[in-house]
């Protein structure tokens, strides 16, 4: 018998938050050592659950939840949506430009098929959401990374991104509040994003699924308001992170911008919206309920509160490591340090990260697997407790300390 062989349409694609280093935790498992996982921001695991209003509104619609739904989601989830738009200035959002997916990640995806075809340039930034890079080459296009300047509060670099659009380009992804670094871009560089894709007639897909996971004095600015009517952006969000509920499985995409010229891609969406019938109806049912009633992530994201609290700590405590530096966080679930190439020479930031794993039970992601340039850099979740935190980030210290003395696997010494 033949071997059987994934797809090559596959190939190229990768999903390193859940790669190798996720298969070596697993093995360490099986043999019986307990593993930190600081690699997926699964609020669940580390005690924080969905608020009350939300759970029992998706019991109570338990009944009426069993049949599929509209595919492009249930008329109440659109409509709270519509009107959460509407009430932060596009209040020319209706219940039609809403379609509700199985969270954020099916919907990039779906988007991604409906839109690209074979070649079509992709512009997505670095380090980025490696879902992004990789629903782009599974629908059979080219993801070109722009560069996110560490040096500028981790915003995108302008200038980078106009030097890499050819006549081949036909998107610009934003992600905002972004995954890895934590950033909160500044308005000048939403309008600047925004202004780019208006003169190089390129179509807005903005991931802001950490909209409400925001710090300090930091602004989160919707790209659709700046979009006007003269530039198509694609705004995708959900509860999974703001309403501690990544099970449920509830996104949304809401569509701003000149829709007339977009009727065919539209199209294209609706089949395959209902090629996969329906999005999780249980889910659906928690959306109306999430965004109109208390929003309790104020409680969380201010000074005294979890999110706020354990991302400032991880900060601080990274940056009290010899060699390593991290740009503080304005927003999200993450720290993305720096290694010092001249205090780590590591040349290989997956193996770094697996032998990490092997010596103190800690798992975390390497910075290129979030398509970043250079292996210098990794991914941290900050959504344990202090406490655990604390100690975990300890014993990556006590880790480094060895790498520091050139004895570690994946790094260099000549």
């Amino acid at each position: 018998m033949r071997p059987i062989k994934q797809s090559k349409k596959l190939q190229g694609v990768r999903y390193d938050v859940r790669g190798p280093i996720l298969v070596e935790a697993e093995k360490l498992e099986a043999q019986g050592h307990r593993i930190l996982k600081l690699n997926i921001g699964n609020t669940a695991p580390f005690g924080f659950e969905a608020p009350d209003a939300v759970l029992r509104d998706m019991i109570h619609n338990l009944p009426q939840s069993q049949g599929y739904s509209d595919s492009r989601g249930i008329y109440s989830a659109r409509t709270a949506v519509a009107h959460y738009y509407q009430s932060h200035g596009l209040t020319d959002t209706t219940v039609e430009d809403v379609f509700i997916g199985n969270g954020v990640s099916e919907l990039i995806s779906m988007v991604l098929q409906a839109f690209v075809d074979d070649g079509n340039e992709i512009l997505i930034p670095a380090p980025d959401y490696p879902l992004w890079t990789g629903a782009v080459s599974l629908a059979g296009g080219t993801p070109v990374h722009y560069r996110c300047d560490e040096s500028n509060d981790w915003n995108p670099d302008l200038a980078d991104i106009e030097a890499k659009i050819t006549d081949n380009t036909h998107a610009l992804v934003v992600i905002n509040p972004n995954n890895p670094t934590g950033a909160v871009y500044s308005e000048d560089t939403v309008r600047g994003m925004v202004d780019i894709a208006r003169r190089h007639d390129l179509v807005l897909m903005v991931d802001e699924i950490y909209e409400k996971i925001i710090f300090e004095d930091a602004v989160h600015h919707h790209a659709a308001t700046f979009a006007g009517d003269d530039v198509l952006c694609l705004t995708f969000s959900g509860l999974s992170k703001a309403y501690r509920s990544c099970g449920y499985r509830a996104g949304w995409l809401m569509i701003a911008g000149p829709k007339h010229l977009a009727a065919d891609f539209l199209e294209g969406l609706t089949l395959l919206a209902n090629m996969r019938m329906c999005a999780n109806v249980p889910g659906q049912h928690a959306i109306q309920t999430a965004l109109g009633g208390y929003q309790s992530i104020g409680e969380l994201v201010g000074p005294g509160g979890r999110f706020y609290e354990q991302s400032m700590t991880a900060w601080r405590l990274l940056n009290e490591i010899p060699g390593v530096s991290c740009v503080k966080p304005h927003g999200a679930l993450y720290c993305f340090p720096r290694l010092d190439p001249d205090v780590y020479p590591i040349e290989d930031d997956q193996q770094f990260v697996i032998e990490l794993l092997r010596a103190e039970k800690i798992l975390v992601t390497h910075g290129t697997g979030f398509n970043w340039f250079e292996p210098d850099h990794f991914r941290l979740v900050t959504l344990p407790d202090i406490d655990v935190l604390t100690e975990a980030i300890g014993r990556i210290a006590n880790y480094l300390s060895a790498v520091r003395a050139g004895v570690k696997a994946g790094t260099s010494t000549s």
